[in-house]
């Protein structure tokens, strides 16, 4: 078994979304379009509302919260379309202002307050060996990920985590933000981003423990 489990969407490049990239000539916005800006969110709604929901969700749970989320993300977008320089893809740049808008949310429910995590960590003996039954069997990635109804237990899992490791977690293994820019997101030091995603990965294998003995039939 890995280190960690990679759920990376698989929609990302190499690159994480608070990169700068080349615009692409069909997500980027014209010098024309940037004069009428009303042809420009009625553009930026049609085109991007279905992945910003998806984000929305796998941020925040509720698809109600979505909404919401994505509700002021527009409203954001829609502020800053005029000075929108086109430095980076109109995906990128909505990336980051729903992910904003969904931690938010996330702060105003008090979602984010420090949470122990110490009832999903593996347990270890006196000598630092981890106490576990032998694993007779093991699951692979490619697995669990072709099968949808174990994929979604996956997901379900990642849910349980409390709010402050699940969107450290979230943020860098799932939406592919880099530690560092996890830490500018959350405004919390790197350092303090590295023990909280360590611990998530942690938690997240045992958790899946049932999953990659194959227990879990399909």
């Amino acid at each position: 078994m890995t280190d960690h489990t990679n759920l990376r969407r698989t929609d990302n490049t190499s690159k994480s979304p608070m990169q700068e990239e080349k615009p692409k000539q069909e997500n980027t916005l014209s010098e024309s379009d940037r004069g009428t800006v009303s042809d420009d969110q009625e553009r930026l709604v049609r085109d991007n509302i279905s992945w910003m929901m998806a984000l929305a969700q796998r941020m925040l749970g509720e698809r109600a919260l979505a909404e919401d989320a994505v509700q002021n993300a527009f409203i954001s977008a829609f502020s800053g379309l005029p000075g929108f320089e086109g430095r980076s893809s109109v995906k990128t740049w909505l990336h980051r202002i729903t992910i904003n808008a969904s931690l938010m949310i996330l702060r105003k429910q008090k979602r984010l307050g420090e949470e122990s995590i110490d009832a999903y960590l593996p347990e270890f003996d006196q000598n630092s060996c981890r106490i576990e039954a032998p694993w007779p069997t093991l699951a692979t990635a490619d697995e669990i990920l072709d099968d949808e109804r174990l994929r979604a237990l996956v997901y379900e899992k990642v849910a349980l985590l409390p709010e402050t490791y699940r969107i450290v977690f979230q943020l860098r293994d799932i939406e592919g933000y880099d530690t560092g820019e996890v830490a500018e997101l959350l405004g919390i030091s790197i350092s303090n981003a590295k023990v909280r995603l360590h611990r998530a990965r942690s938690a997240l294998k045992k958790l899946l423990e049932p999953v990659l003995r194959g227990e879990v039939q399909s």
